[in-house]
């Protein structure tokens, strides 16, 4: 397995590179956050991601680790192929791809070009464990939020909403602005339901 490539960079686009290593030209394909990262230097480093088909060998590139890693869950996901994790970290940063999941914020992942509703919860439904076991997302900002939701939800209950379906307007509102306090959350949902 190649897991990173030191070389000198021959040719730069959005979508891919070419570096040079040892005389032999590498075509990785990368994100448009690598791109972005990626300094006009004679000399650089990209952290790999082999692709191994049965009719193909694709090299992908990522300037941080953690763009590699949070690809390599992206690919794990059922219905989520290389084109489309690098689509996604193209449309969002990795840090926001990773707090989208860790938060549940399937309006954000859904946003993005080629995922439909039923993908982006497949995702969260997915990868929200990993994310949080992975970079040890402390529940703390989560925790809050949950907690928020938890009295906004009981309350919006006892008023005699249903509780289905005040779930979906809540976790908007919190989508927009997740620091939000219990009374605005149920006041913005009120507007909502």
């Amino acid at each position: 397995m190649i897991t990173h490539l030191n070389g000198k960079l021959v040719e730069k686009n959005p979508t891919y590179v070419i570096i040079e290593c040892g005389g032999i030209g590498y075509f990785l394909n990368i994100s448009l956050h690598t791109f972005s990262k990626l300094k006009d230097e004679e000399n650089i480093r990209l952290f790999t991601h082999l692709q191994v088909k049965e009719d193909s060998h694709t090299l992908f590139g990522f300037v941080e680790k953690s763009e590699r890693e949070i690809f390599r869950l992206l690919i794990s996901v059922s219905g989520i192929g290389s084109s489309i994790a690098r689509t996604m970290l193209s449309s969002l940063s990795p840090t926001q791809v990773r707090d989208a999941i860790a938060n549940g914020d399937v309006p954000s992942i859904q946003a993005i070009k080629g995922i439909g509703a039923k993908t982006a919860q497949r995702v969260i439904l997915d990868l929200k464990d990993k994310i949080l076991k992975v970079y040890d997302m402390g529940e703390v900002s989560l925790q809050s939020n949950n907690t928020s939701k938890e009295e906004a939800l009981s309350a919006l209950e006892v008023l005699g909403f249903v509780r289905r379906q005040s779930e979906k307007v809540v976790d908007k509102v919190l989508s927009q602005d997740s620091s939000l306090s219990v009374e605005d959350i149920i006041k913005l949902a009120l507007k909502n339901l």
